[in-house]
């Protein structure tokens, strides 16, 4: 491997053109009014102090602008993670409260998902992002919206909730506001905010709604003096940067914290691969799987050592920078440089930033994982993909964001299995002006040889659907009067293993015994050198092989002289005569 292979920014700078300099530096300009009130705000979403959002940011953005693959892909903390590491870490802490512990488990977290993730590349596991179907992605997506949403409703409001889950937050908000707990000056900021944003978005999509919200809602605050009147704000941020270090936590704690941290790794890696397809498919890039994992691990290695979190791939932020004529990483890397000077030169820059400011840009985030259209149109396209969906969203809204991704993640791949169960199978025939053999249910009056039944199994054939293909065949078999030859149309048929092969000696002696034989067509060259290692071709006739299924309809009719028949011709009384081969079948 080349070091361009290993470390990507290299061949980004051994191939930077000095006409991107100026495109690269406002795009980085731009993108920094994006990334400081989405970190503070993505960081409380996740339990933490809005300051680790800032580490996080600048961190992130160098780790993969050195090992990223993606030119113009922005990493950083997400909405849809927030409440994922809030789910891993805040029972840990709930014990003592103690925001430096918080902070700890959270680096630690990052770390994790960091190894979980160059692991993967390095064994080149990049295939798992399919691990979620996309209807139970869009399921579990609209459950993590409306957590996201009814967790910081109380903070829009200006009072806090002392609950867990879904529901109990929900019943805590409502509470709430029956007892009058509401600050007036807060919710008017945060309705306020959270209107102006989606208007800005809907209305003028090149403005930067979500700064031009938080540049009011500061002006507010200082002109109304809002924190006089019960409104919290961000304060002065903790001056200067962190110096790197391993994060002190207890070794109990990293065995708890590892199935967060899997799950964080799983949907920030289909959250890249998805949004990296996105660009590349503009840009003309291809999107390398396991580049991208240790790019990302990179990444969240880098936050984990500044007292930073996990962080995923920023569809919003990706495209705020590519409108902005980003052209490589440089981008990134002038937005954490930006970052950086403001928290040890300024500090105090957003200390009058209101907390429903806050609180409302990450509901307008939330508000954009929700795939609404999305939900209806499995609803009108396939009922079964809609069940799975819903399936996962109520297992976010009910069990919780981490039970929500492994629900998800079990569902589809049960979907797989349940299609490999129960495949689509049907029984073909001919159609007068149509080439080959075809499905009698879409063309009921196809015509049929007497004595001939051609039959397709759509999946492989293996321990799981053995039983169903068994099953169908001998219904097949019993058929009055039975068929002579069921030729299966094998070309589907992508593997065999040993259950089926069982089974398949076995269907065929019962077969046999009932003077039917079993003969396939159009089997895979792989497949069939299979069924001769297992010893099949000792009860299966070799000659009931045929390289194509018409191959097989000639052989049947020139040994016993059939002639097609539409739906409603006479049958003849008695099927066909075949000559019988040597041994069975």
């Amino acid at each position: 491997m080349s070091v361009f292979d290993a470390v990507p920014g290299v061949r980004a700078i051994a191939g930077y053109r000095r006409a991107w300099l100026v495109k690269d530096v406002v795009a980085g300009v731009v993108l920094t009014t994006l990334l400081v009130p989405q970190g503070m705000a993505y960081a409380e979403l996740a339990g933490l102090p809005p300051i680790t959002g800032l580490y996080t940011s600048i961190l992130c953005l160098l780790g993969y602008a050195v090992s990223g693959p993606s030119r113009i892909l922005v990493l950083g903390p997400d909405s849809s993670l927030g409440p994922m590491i809030a789910a891993t870490i805040v029972p840990l802490v709930a014990a003592d409260g103690d925001p430096d512990r918080a902070v700890a488990l959270a680096s630690m977290l990052a770390i994790l998902v960091a190894a979980i993730m160059i692991a993967a590349s390095a064994a080149r596991l990049g295939f798992v992002a399919d691990l979620i179907s996309k209807p139970t992605m869009i399921g579990y997506m609209n459950g993590l919206a409306l957590t996201i949403l009814v967790g910081q409703l109380p903070k829009l409001f200006g009072f806090k909730v002392d609950a867990d889950g879904l529901l109990g937050e929900a019943r805590g908000f409502a509470e709430g506001l029956a007892d009058g707990r509401t600050v007036g000056a807060a919710a008017a900021v945060g309705i306020t905010g959270v209107a102006v944003v989606l208007v800005l978005q809907r209305r003028l999509p090149k403005v930067p709604a979500v700064l031009v919200m938080v540049l009011l809602a500061m002006a507010a605050s200082g002109l109304l003096d809002l924190d006089d009147h019960g409104v919290d704000t961000v304060g002065v941020l903790p001056k200067g940067f962190p110096a790197p270090a391993v994060p002190d936590v207890r070794a109990h704690d990293i065995v708890l914290l590892l199935a967060g941290a899997a799950g964080i790794a799983l949907v920030s890696l289909a959250d890249t691969i998805s949004t990296a397809s996105a660009f590349a498919a503009r840009t003309g890039q291809q999107v390398r799987g396991d580049q991208e994992m240790a790019g990302i691990g990179v990444a969240n290695l880098a936050a984990g050592l500044f007292q930073g979190f996990p962080v995923s791939t920023s569809g919003s932020r990706t495209a705020v920078a590519a409108r902005s004529g980003a052209k490589t990483q440089l981008t990134g890397v002038v937005g954490a440089a930006l970052i950086t000077l403001m928290i040890v030169l300024v500090p105090g820059l957003f200390r009058a930033l209101p907390q429903p400011a806050l609180a409302a840009v990450v509901i307008t985030a939330s508000l954009s994982l929700a795939d609404l259209p999305g939900t209806v149109r499995l609803w009108r396209q396939r009922r079964a993909e809609f069940l799975l969906a819903v399936a996962a969203f109520l297992g976010v809204a009910l069990l919780g964001v981490l039970e929500g991704i492994a629900i998800a993640v079990a569902l589809s791949i049960l979907n797989v299995f349940r299609r490999a169960w129960w495949p689509y199978e049907t029984v073909l025939g001919r159609v007068d002006g149509l080439e080959g053999y075809h499905d009698v249910r879409s063309y009921p009056d196809a015509a049929h040889l007497p004595g001939l039944v051609i039959y397709r199994f759509d999946a492989p054939l293996f321990f799981a659907n053995a039983r169903t293909f068994r099953d169908e065949i001998l219904k097949l078999a019993r058929a009055d009067p039975p068929p002579a030859w069921i030729v299966i149309a094998a070309e589907p048929m992508t593997d065999v293993d040993t259950t089926a092969s069982d089974m398949l000696q076995d269907l065929d002696e019962d077969l046999n015994a009932g003077g039917v034989s079993l003969v396939f067509a159009e089997l895979k060259d792989p497949v069939r050198r299979k069924i001769e290692r297992y010893g099949l071709t000792r009860t299966i006739d070799p000659r009931h092989f045929f390289p194509t299924i018409e191959a097989a309809v000639a052989a049947f009719r020139a040994e016993t002289g059939a002639d097609w028949l539409a739906p409603g011709d006479a049958r003849d009384p008695e099927r066909p005569r075949t000559r019988p081969g040597p041994g069975a079948s």
